[in-house]
C-alpha cells in the first residue's frame, strides 16, 4: 500500500519558559532559563532545591474549581497545550470527521502528584480509608488521552504511551504510523508532566540524576559543559496537530513542516544509564533518516536528549559522530533543555516543536550555560550560548528514556 505523507498544522505549548507556543520561541532564541528555587513545596530538606517551574500559570483561568477536582496537573497542562494547538490548526469551528481524528498521548509518570497527596492523606488521617471517588481517573496514565477526546469528541485510535523521558516522542512516531497507515486523517500527539513534588525531587535526587547546583540554579543544567552534575527537573506539555498531507491541503491548512520518519529502538543496556557507546541511538536515528529517503549527510541540525547528565551527554554525541562521521561537525546541534529543564515525559513533544520552529525560522536556539569544554565530548556545534541563524532542510529530534529506549523523529521543511 502506499503510505500517506503527514505534516505538523497546529503547536501548543506550556513550559517553564513560556505558556504559549509564542512566548516559548521568544525565550527559546534569547537563551532565557526556566530554572529557579522550588516553589511548589518546602525543598529546604532535599539535596535538590531547584527545578524549572511553570511561571504566572493558574489553571483556574481555564477550568474552574468543579472541574479541578476532576484533573491531575499533568491533565491540566495537556489540555491547555492541546487548546492551543488546536486553535493554531484552525480546527474549533471547523467541520471535520470526528471518527478519523485521534489522541496519542504521552507521560512518563501521570498523575504523581495526585498519587503521593492521596497517600499522605491515608498515612496522615487514614483510621477509615475514605479514599476520592476521583483518584483512580485522576492518576492513571491514559487519562490525559481520554479527557482529549471527551472535551472535543474525537472518536478516532486514542492511548498513551509510556516510555519514560520518550514517551511523548513515542505518541508522535505513533499518531504518525496510524495517519502514514490511513487508521486516521488527523491526531492530537504530545505529552505532559506534572513531577515537581517532593517525591518527584526526591526521588530523581536520590538516584542522583538531578543537579544540586542550589547556589545558581539559573545556570544549573549545563548540557556537554565539563562541571555538568545533573539535570533540572521541569514541568509542562507540548502539543502537535499531524494530519494526511491531502487532508491538510484540502481544507487549507497551514503547514509547519512534514513528519517523515521515525527511529525507535532499544539500548538492551541498563535500566537508567545510556548505552556508552550510544549503539540504540544510532539504531534509533538511522532508521529515522532512511525512513525519510534521505541521507546522512542531509541533516542540518539535531535538537539532542542532553539532559547534563555526566554519561548521557558523552554517549549521545559518541553516537552521533559514530552515524553522521564527518559530517557530525556541519550541523548545528542544541539542547533546548539547557533552558526549559527536563520535561520527563513532555520533553519529546516540547523538543519537536522547537525543531520544527527551526526549519520554519531558520534559526537554531542555543544551548546555554556552557563555560567549559568537556574533553571527553568531540568539538561539534552544540550552538553554545547564542542562536544562531540556519537553513534548516531536515532536521532530527531524539528522546531517550530510562529503560533504554529511544526515540528519534525526523522532520523536513515543506
Amino acid at each position: 500500500m502506499e503510505l500517506k505523507r503527514v505534516v505538523v498544522t497546529g503547536l501548543g505549548a506550556l513550559t517553564p519558559v513560556g505558556n504559549n507556543v509564542s512566548e516559548l520561541w521568544d525565550n527559546l532564541i534569547a537563551g532565557a532559563s526556566g530554572a529557579g528555587m522550588i516553589t511548589r513545596f518546602d525543598a529546604t530538606k532535599f539535596k535538590c532545591r531547584i527545578a524549572a517551574e511553570l511561571k504566572g500559570f493558574d489553571p483556574l483561568n481555564y477550568f474552574d474549581k468543579k472541574e479541578m477536582r476532576l484533573l491531575d496537573g499533568y491533565t491540566v497542562y495537556g489540555l491547555v497545550s492541546v487548546d492551543e494547538a488546536i486553535r493554531d490548526a484552525g480546527l474549533a469551528d471547523e467541520n471535520i470527521d470526528k471518527s478519523r481524528f485521534g489522541v496519542v498521548w504521552g507521560s512518563g509518570m501521570g498523575g504523581v502528584t495526585s498519587l503521593q497527596d492521596e497517600i499522605i492523606e491515608y498515612a496522615l488521617n487514614g483510621r477509615t480509608p475514605r479514599f476520592s471517588p476521583y483518584w483512580v481517573p485522576k492518576v492513571i496514565t491514559d487519562i490525559c488521552a481520554g479527557q482529549i477526546a471527551i472535551r472535543y469528541g474525537l472518536r478516532g485510535p486514542n492511548y498513551c504511551t509510556v516510555a519514560a523521558c520518550a514517551s511523548s516522542a513515542a505518541a508522535i512516531s505513533d499518531a504518525f504510523n496510524l495517519i502514514r497507515l490511513g487508521k486516521a486523517e488527523m491526531m492530537i500527539a504530545g505529552g505532559s508532566e506534572c513531577a515537581v513534588t517532593e517525591v518527584g525531587i526526591g526521588g530523581f535526587g536520590n538516584m542522583r540524576a538531578l543537579s544540586t547546583r542550589n547556589d545558581d540554579p539559573w545556570t544549573a543544567s549545563r548540557p556537554f559543559d565539563l562541571d555538568r552534575d545533573g539535570f533540572v527537573l521541569g514541568e509542562g506539555a507540548g502539543t502537535l496537530v499531524l494530519e494526511s498531507l491531502d487532508h491538510a491541503l484540502a481544507r487549507g491548512a497551514k503547514i509547519y513542516a512534514e513528519l517523515t520518519g521515525a527511529g525507535l529502538s532499544a539500548d538492551a543496556y541498563h535500566i537508567t544509564a545510556s548505552h556508552p557507546e550510544g549503539l540504540g541511538v544510532i539504531d534509533a536515528m538511522r532508521q529515522a533518516v532512511e525512513e525519510s529517503g534521505m541521507k546522512v549527510t542531509d541533516v542540518d541540525h539535531i535538537n539532542t536528549h542532553g539532559t547534563s547528565t555526566p554519561i548521557g551527554d558523552i554517549s549521545e554525541p559518541k553516537a552521533i559522530m559514530g552515524l553522521f562521521g564527518e559530517h557530525a561537525y556541519k550541523m548545528a546541534l542544541n539542547s533546548t533543555k539547557s533552558m526549559t529543564g527536563h520535561l520527563l515525559g513532555a520533553a519529546g513533544a516540547v523538543e519537536a516543536i522547537a525543531t520544527i520552529l527551526a526549519i520554519k525560522n531558520g534559526m537554531v536556539p542555543p544551548t546555554i550555560n556552557h563555560f567549559h569544554d568537556d574533553p571527553q565530548i568531540p568539538a561539534l556545534d552544540f550552538t553554545f550560548n547564542h542562536a544562531k541563524p540556519r537553513d534548516v532542510q531536515f532536521a532530527l529530534s531524539n528522546a531517550f528514556g530510562f529503560g533504554g529506549h529511544n526515540v528519534c523523529l525526523a522532520f523536513r521543511k515543506y
